[in-house]
């Protein structure tokens, strides 16, 4: 499995793993990454399926966190806080239940939970679905859609401190469902929607660095 990545920072700080969401690359950091780069070693990933990453045509949320223990084995790094958005938060909380070991911290940033979403309006592919494999939206939908009745037994049996960042009422994703099935996470709700380092950079940053810093 080849992952694309963009790193940062002085390789004396401590490790930080980005994961961006569905449809994006390690590019949709760009507009926090330079300030997390001050503090930590920044590793920001296009996960499988997505930007110059291998397009495997298999995308379970399973085999995308066992690519991120892989890219840490790779990078010669033991433990790391990861941050994944979205998609990314799926990933990044499959990774901390089944590689507990590798997750420091976990910060997610308005994450699905992993429940079954029945009323999800069907994909209809069009012109705008570029720099990505189309296999991967429909096979993570189907995650997405009808969940495995298991996984949020998984999520209570995560162990790193976590912070949940919502989008608050104007995001379409029920985040705080997810830092309910998290022992001790704590749930922070920033009022701007789904894209909250996007639309708030600033918001987002504070919150993350104040968890990260405490």
């Amino acid at each position: 499995m080849t992952l694309d990545y963009r790193e940062l920072g002085s390789a004396t700080t401590p490790p930080l793993v980005l994961l961006h969401g569905r449809t994006a690359n390690h590019n949709d950091w760009n507009g926090v990454v330079r300030p997390l780069a001050e503090r930590f070693h920044v590793y920001a990933v296009s996960m499988r399926g997505h930007g110059d990453s291998a397009w495997p045509g298999s995308y379970s949320f399973r085999e995308m966190a066992d690519d991120i223990a892989g890219f840490l084995d790779a990078m010669g790094v033991e433990e790391a806080t990861v941050v994944g958005h979205s998609l990314g938060g799926v990933v990044a909380y499959f990774l901390a239940a089944t590689h507990p070991s590798r997750v420091g911290r976990l910060v997610l940033e308005d994450p699905p939970p992993p429940l079954p979403h029945p009323h999800r309006p069907p994909l209809v592919p069009s012109d705008e679905w570029t720099g990505f494999d189309h296999a991967m939206m429909f096979a993570t939908e189907e995650q997405f859609v009808r969940s495995d009745p298991a996984w949020p037994g998984l999520l209570k049996q995560i162990t790193a401190p976590t912070l949940v960042l919502s989008g608050g009422s104007a995001s379409h994703v029920d985040s705080p469902s997810v830092a309910g099935l998290i022992p001790g996470a704590q749930l922070v709700t920033i009022e701007v929607g789904h894209l909250i380092h996007f639309d708030d950079p600033e918001g987002f940053l504070r919150e993350v660095l104040r968890f990260l810093q405490a």
